[in-house]
């Protein structure tokens, strides 16, 4: 596999070079790039897990894919931009954009090559469950007389068959699109063609042959072996795939003058963007390379040579196969019976005390009952919702429609901004507007990441404020996979915090005041500080010092040396980050006493919970703890509008302290242990092995059990007092 990523320059001044270590780049932080890439070879050990049902497997490895794919296009894409312009800032571990592109494009192609041999394990293992997925080639011959009916039928006039010569300009391709090149020799005259086959999008990528036994070909096998019926007359010398990736990102300009109208036209554009990467099948000819490479690749961009299967993400079409004994077995959440107690009114539950639901063990529908119920009362005078992913199929834009159109107050913050969902954020802005909601878009530099409902209700006392705090999305269909929190409240201060957000995200009306909620980009950060400092203070003190921390990537450098500095006074921490991890752990002097584990399993982690041992010996008995909508990357603290909400509650501190930290620390089932030279290791299971997501499959939560909960339920609990690293 080659790359055209240009070769990596010496530093000018050695010097230079060397203040970077001095400063602690090359030495003190990972790089996020390589740090991605690094989970997503997670992702396919995953693939390789046997633990797993095979098809689950295949999934993991469709996932895989999938994720290098939009990594290409967004992070890819930034760098490849930063070294067209000559932009000469380094990453916070010292690399240049030129360095970067160079790291990242040895890594994937490592990662690709596992990908294709992790492939040929489980087409082996598929074969043995009679699941087979073959060249149209190797089909019998009444499998290949059926084949050949429903490519005339159904494949053969949909496809465009394009000369490749001086009097044709090269054609455009779209995004992810694969394409067949052909090279011909007409047989009256031996005179040689070019043609190039785009593959419409629409066609499914693999066909599934009639009959009991699951035997699937790929579309492009079968355009090749019926290549006669385009090119007739015609022998075909070479033939092969092609697949590009196209720069996807949307950079908001801050002089736009009408956020709606410059996305509706970014989009538009985005569909043109730059190539970055040219995916090949190794069976295509030197000269069509040069071919592709003249007319589709520029500076900065990347090649790879497949010598497998091309687009490995589209295998997640054979994982629909129905073969529930090679799946996970289905799971049905729980309604929280809280609920239930007070006869399915959300308002009395909440109103009664507050309550948590752990997703996706929980049903999410929980929060859409709690948008319908809302839309329904004739009480309710007004609900407010921030919206950033809410899917096609949304029952949360149903019940807002529902809402405005019964007379209530809506209004509705759409986070045009939400990457790859701008499209249908506009579509579904579109639809509220017309029901009568207020549509607000937020700030144009900054992004509303945010997840916040608020429903305003008439009582017998005066109006009351019930809120709705997530640490995921508002999207039916990833609440079933991620795991998150909701956080269902009608404490006053929270409601007035939660106002006042919502308030200066739609009139710029800054809070000065914010009596339990901290946001960011004006105060999280410094928030994060201090209480980190506490924590070094305590420790200075002779009091325990204790960090758990749990997050999807950690990447802020001004918070990754507050932590490192933490660990040198003597504090424990502990952190569970599933993907990208720029803090080096485990280095003497600089993070003896900082652990860090990734989990990737059945459900992708998702929810952020941070706890701070408050100088307790037991960080149960008095932690600061709190959930949020923000990871601690310099994104979501300066650039993103975001929210972390104390947890005080005694109930529902036991249940996320107790019982969702305290899983996520000691699986050891599906774990990973960062090393400080930044590889990872598969935690080995103990005697009693603990699997956090079957855990939570089977044992109830605390705050949502309400009556049903007759004894107590906690996970069986570390040692919570401090755990000093052995050196």
């Amino acid at each position: 596999m080659d790359s055209l990523v240009p070769q990596t320059s010496e530093p000018d001044d050695e010097n230079e070079s060397l203040a970077y270590i001095e400063e602690g780049g090359l030495e003190r932080y990972f790089n996020r790039e390589i740090s991605w890439l690094g989970f997503n070879e997670r992702v396919i050990e995953e693939a390789q897990n046997s633990s797993h049902p095979l098809l689950e497997r295949l999934r993991f490895l469709s996932i895989s894919g999938n994720n290098l794919d939009e990594f290409f296009m967004v992070r890819f894409a930034g760098l490849v931009g930063q070294f067209r312009q000559n932009i000469e800032e380094r990453s916070a571990d010292g690399l240049t954009a030129s360095q970067q592109l160079q790291a990242i494009a040895t890594q994937s192609n490592i990662l690709t090559s596992n990908q294709q041999k992790v492939w040929d394990q489980l087409a082996t293992a598929l074969a043995e469950q009679d699941i087979y997925v073959l060249s149209a080639t190797e089909l019998d011959e009444a499998n290949d007389a059926w084949l050949k009916q429903h490519f005339m039928d159904q494949i053969f006039p949909v496809l465009t068959p394009q000369a490749l010569d001086p009097a044709h300009p090269f054609p455009f391709i779209p995004n992810k699109g694969l394409s067949l090149v052909f090279d011909l020799v007409r047989q009256s005259d031996s005179q040689r063609i070019r043609e190039l086959v785009m593959i419409p999008s629409g066609l499914p990528r693999f066909i599934r042959m009639p009959g009991k036994t699951a035997t699937y070909v790929s579309v492009e096998s079968v355009i090749q072996c019926y290549s006669a019926q385009i090119f007739p007359g015609y022998d075909v010398t070479n033939s092969g795939l092609f697949r590009i990736i196209r720069d996807s990102d949307i950079e908001v300009e801050e002089e736009a003058e009408d956020l709606v109208r410059y996305f509706r036209s970014a989009i538009k554009r985005r569909r043109r963007g730059d190539v970055i990467r040219l995916e090949m099948s190794a069976d295509l000819s030197e000269p069509v390379v040069a071919m592709l490479r003249e007319h589709l690749l520029t500076d900065g961009a990347t090649e790879s040579r497949i010598d497998g299967l091309v687009g490995i993400g589209d295998l997640d079409l054979l994982v629909e196969e129905d073969r529930p004994d090679i799946k996970f077995t289905p799971y049905s959440p729980r309604f929280p019976e809280r609920i239930r107690d007070h006869g399915g009114d959300c308002f009395a539950a909440i109103r009664d005390k507050d309550i948590l639901v752990h997703h996706p063990y929980e049903s999410f529908e929980v929060v859409i009952e709690f948008l319908r119920q809302a839309a329904a009362d004739p009480d309710v005078v007004a609900i407010k919702q921030t919206l950033y992913r809410a899917g096609k199929q949304s029952a949360v834009i149903r019940a807002l429609i529902d809402a405005a159109e019964a007379g209530k107050s809506v209004t509705a913050v759409v986070e045009l901004k939400a990457r790859f969902d701008e499209e249908q954020n506009l579509l579904w802005a579109s639809a509220l507007e017309r029901a009568g909601v207020q549509v607000v878009y937020g700030f144009i530099e900054w992004k509303t990441h945010a997840k916040i409902s608020l429903v305003v209700r008439k009582e017998q006392e005066g109006y009351r404020t019930y809120c709705h705090f997530g640490t995921g999305n508002y999207h039916p269909v990833t609440a079933k996979i991620y795991t998150d929190l909701s956080f269902f409240t009608a404490d006053p201060k929270a409601a007035r915090d939660a106002a006042q957000l919502f308030n200066y995200i739609t009139g710029y009306v800054e809070p000065e005041k914010l009596e339990m909620i901290s946001m960011s980009p004006r105060y999280m950060r410094s928030d994060l500080m201090d209480l980190i400092d506490r924590e070094i203070a305590n420790e200075r003190a002779g009091k325990p010092g204790m960090i758990w921390a749990k997050m999807n990537s950690l990447v802020d450098p001004a918070l990754i040396e507050k932590l490192y500095a933490a660990s040198n006074a003597g504090v424990e921490i502990d952190l569970v980050i599933r993907g990208i991890c720029c803090l080096r752990p485990g280095v003497p002097g600089m993070s003896d006493h900082i652990r860090v584990k990734s989990v990737v399993g059945r459900f992708l982690e998702h929810s952020r919970i941070w706890a701070f041992g408050n100088g307790r010996d037991l960080p149960n008995d008095g932690a600061a703890l709190y959930i949020s909508s923000a990871d601690w990357m310099p994104r979501n603290l300066d650039r993103r509008v975001e929210y972390m909400m104390p947890i005080t509650n005694a109930t529902v501190h036991d249940q996320i302290l107790d019982q969702v930290m305290v899983a996520n620390l000691i699986d050891d089932e599906q774990s990973w242990e960062l090393n400080p030279d930044g590889s990872y290791t598969r935690v080995k299971p103990s005697d009693k092995p603990f699997n956090l997501h079957r855990y939570f499959m089977t044992n109830p939560s605390l705050s949502g059990r309400g009556k049903s909960l007759t004894k107590s339920t906690a996970v069986p609990r570390l040692s919570l007092r401090r755990r000093k690293k052995k050196v």
